[in-house]
């Protein structure tokens, strides 16, 4: 637990977070700025290292695909490349059953694994994309609570936002060179009374 907790900490520094320990584990500031419960938070790190740990485990998937796992309000994002359906198909299943995950969302395409170019140019997509949402300006709003995922140009969108949050991102997020494609996995806050 105190290595993954080093590892916690260090991974914010490089994310330019300072880190804090809650509840034993290292987390970064922007924590205090989610609206996720702590819990849920916890539960998210947790499910990212199970699927890293399946798909790293599991060679016939690993040599023959390129898949990332993103876990957000305990909803399980599979982006990437899988050469063929059957292991796309075959990771889905096994991060399904990672305890805690609520939903799985497969955007893993078919065909070959993206080139190195290719990867940076999504990082840098996802850097733009970053950068525009510091700009959104509706009073409460954080940048910070919009995870941004993107694979061969489609950006993904993960957050707890109000509705009028969400529609602001995404117009601001529509006009950013290099967007292919928007994917709105955004879940409305606070969440509706049932």
């Amino acid at each position: 637990m105190l290595l993954l907790a080093a590892a916690l900490a260090g991974a914010g520094l490089l994310a330019g977070c300072a880190p804090a320990i809650i509840g034993g584990t290292a987390v970064g500031v922007s924590v205090f700025h989610d609206r996720r419960p702590t819990e849920i938070m916890l539960a998210d790190q947790r499910i990212e290292l199970a699927a890293l740990e399946r798909y790293n485990q599991n060679a016939e998937i690993a040599d023959y695909s390129r898949i990332s796992a993103t876990s957000y309000n305990r909803v399980l994002l599979l982006t990437g490349q899988a050469e063929t359906e059957e292991i796309r198909r075959r990771y889905a299943e096994l991060a399904s059953r990672i305890p805690e995950v609520r939903k799985v969302v497969d955007q893993v395409t078919i065909g070959p694994v993206a080139s190195l170019a290719r990867q940076g140019e999504d990082a840098y997509l996802t850097s733009r994309v970053k950068v525009a949402l510091a700009s959104v300006r509706i009073a409460g709003f954080d940048p910070t609570r919009v995870k941004v995922v993107t694979a061969a140009g489609t950006v993904h969108l993960m957050g707890l936002l109000t509705p009028q949050e969400a529609q602001a991102v995404i117009a601001k997020v529509r006009y950013v060179p290099g967007v292919v494609q928007i994917v709105n996995l955004f879940e409305t806050y606070p969440r509706p009374e049932t």
